[in-house]
């Protein structure tokens, strides 16, 4: 692209969200704030493969007692889990007030409990790094807080007020706490847009200085090596009285010029959307191939979790047959849990109000807590938090991932899932913060002692989800980009068919979601012939002529013919 294509591109942008702005003075204020120099580089011919996984974890997730946790991390990959591991996104490492670590307090600084940016730099050089851009909102502590509090610029104009009489009532929003917080200010007591919490205070994207400060922070993880950006809460980004203000034409459009300014300044860095809401509005964040690279698979955990814990596959089957393939050059980033639990807002509308219920409830009965969100008729159910480990068998869980690895897109793994960890049920008490129930930090030889262990439940586990990991890595038909079709097999079993880019290598992935022994009538699934057909997760080879397969409770199979 050249550079008068590349303004005119961002002008455009920028007169949508800012009609009657300076544009002349902005957009090169914006292309300069983006780091970009006067050379493009080279898009990369290939985004993704089928060797891509995710581990999610936080700066501080695993620990030692004496070095920086950046590095006890750093040391735990490229000892232990590298190269089935490929990418390693680190929660926000920024200082920060709450919310472990949702709260920016400084953006130009890596928290120093954590460690440095080189301990940052050091662990991109060991994996891909994916950041977390919380875009959003800052800290009521922040400089730029400080600033409004003091009526001083910038910050007097960085964050979203309104009157205290506002109508919000029609504003969708993920917590049931008060929306407009009171701040005393040298201008007098103003009100100020919490969409989380009086500690997460929003940003005023009406004004383009704050839009111009977060393309700075952009560009900052950029230069430290971030390869995919993850854009927290952006659904929520610009606000507007009287609409929902969540998925707002506007907030599309920031993200659409972000778009524009990475193609220009890294083409290799990806955009990650995260936003926990029903599937037809997740989707929405591909655009037209201009906005996410990549958005977060929201609908999958709960269904998968649904469809093990109930013994049917036909809400989750349901759902796969409705949704779309990830258009070119974008995909989805799959995943079973995460640091804030188990989402079950997005299983609205695919799960009755009575199976999500009954979720909650199992969540409960397995030890752990639930969260709500305030929606027209009421609280409603918004996530599970409960260690997976604890809500499912250890046949279940297995079966649970070797889903989740199989289906389109990259399979990203919660830290404290990998390492089989239980509910924290002291630290949520203690804390009052009913998901640090799943965030337990690990010592560094614990972690390593459980993914050594052959012999306990919990180490066996780890290891299989490692072993799957390296058995999809190898495995063309599961590329993230590769076809995909439903299959279907019956109430009890849950399949897809993969195949390669270029028709070589097809993938038949079936699970059993029951709990009890049944037949795989190997003739459903087209094979023709069982002559050089294997499962690739036993490793049996099918025999010629060979009508069934025996699946164990809860047990997956991949058969291929490569």
């Amino acid at each position: 692209m050249s550079d008068d294509a590349l303004a005119e591109r961002v002008r455009s942008h920028l007169a949508k969200l800012y009609p009657g702005a300076d544009l002349d003075a902005l957009v090169p204020a914006a292309i300069a704030a983006a780091g970009i120099d006067a050379s493009t580089p080279e898009p990369p011919a290939q985004r993704w493969t089928s060797s891509d996984a995710v581990l999610i974890s936080y700066g501080d997730s695993v620990i030692d007692g004496e070095r920086p946790p950046l590095q006890v991390l750093d040391e735990l990959v490229a000892k232990h889990l590298a190269p089935v591991i490929s990418v390693v996104h680190v929660l926000p490492f920024n200082p920060y007030s709450s919310d472990r670590g949702f709260s920016v307090i400084d953006y130009d600084a890596v928290d120093p409990a954590l460690g440095t940016w080189d301990d940052l730099d050091a662990l991109g050089r060991s994996v891909d790094l994916m950041a977390d851009l919380v875009c959003n909102h800052a800290s009521s502590q922040s400089a730029w807080f400080q600033q409004f509090l003091a009526d001083t610029e910038p910050g007097r104009s960085f964050f979203m007020t309104a009157a205290v009489d506002a109508d919000v009532s029609s504003v969708v929003r993920p917590r049931n706490l008060p929306l407009l917080h009171p701040y005393e200010t040298a201008a007098g007591t103003r009100h100020a847009w919490c969409t989380f919490s009086a500690d997460q205070v929003d940003l005023d994207y009406r004004n383009p200085d704050v839009l111009l400060a977060m393309i700075r922070v952009l560009d900052r993880y950029v230069s430290h090596g971030a390869r995919f950006v993850r854009l927290d809460a952006v659904a929520y980004l610009w606000k507007e009285l009287g609409t929902s203000c969540i998925h707002l034409p506007e907030t599309h459009e920031v993200i659409r010029l972000w778009h524009t300014l990475l193609a220009a300044r890294a083409p290799e860095v990806c955009i990650v959307t995260e936003t926990n809401v029903p599937s037809e509005e997740n989707l929405s964040y591909f655009g037209n191939r201009d906005e996410a690279h990549m958005i977060y698979n929201f609908s999958l955990p709960p269904l998968i979790v649904d469809a093990l814990l109930s013994g049917r596959a036909d809400r989750l089957r349901s759902w796969m047959m409705q949704m779309p393939p990830a258009p070119p050059g974008c995909t989805y980033l799959n995943f079973l849990a995460s640091h804030d639990g188990i989402g079950v807002r997005p299983a609205e509308g695919l799960l009755s109000d009575d199976e999500i219920s009954l979720l909650v409830g199992c969540a409960e009965d397995a030890g752990g807590l639930h969260g709500t969100y305030d929606a027209p008729g009421g609280p409603r159910p918004y996530e599970l938090n409960v260690s997976l480990w604890d809500l499912l068998e250890p046949a279940q869980f297995v079966c649970a991932h070797a889903i989740m690895f199989g289906v389109e897109g990259i399979p990203a793994v919660w830290i404290n899932s990998l390492l089989t960890q239980s509910n924290d049920r002291e630290s949520a008490d203690r804390s009052g913060v009913r998901r640090d129930i799943t965030r337990a930090r690990v010592h560094l030889e614990d972690a390593v002692d459980v993914l050594a262990d052959e012999t306990s439940p919990r180490g066996r586990a780890s290891s299989e989800l490692l072993r799957l990991l390296e058995i999809r890595s190898d495995q063309p038909a599961f590329d993230p980009g590769a076809t995909q079709f439903t299959l279907q097999l019956g109430p009890d079993l849950f399949a897809f068919w993969r195949q390669s880019r270029d028709r070589t290598q097809s993938i038949f992935a079936v699970h059993n979601c029951t709990a009890d022994h049944t037949q795989l009538d190997l003739h459903t699934l087209n094979l023709i012939t069982t002559d050089n057909w294997r499962d690739l997760i036993s490793g049996t080879q099918l025999h010629p002529g060979q009508a069934t397969i025996d699946l164990e409770p809860y047990q997956s199979v991949w058969i291929t013919n490569a």
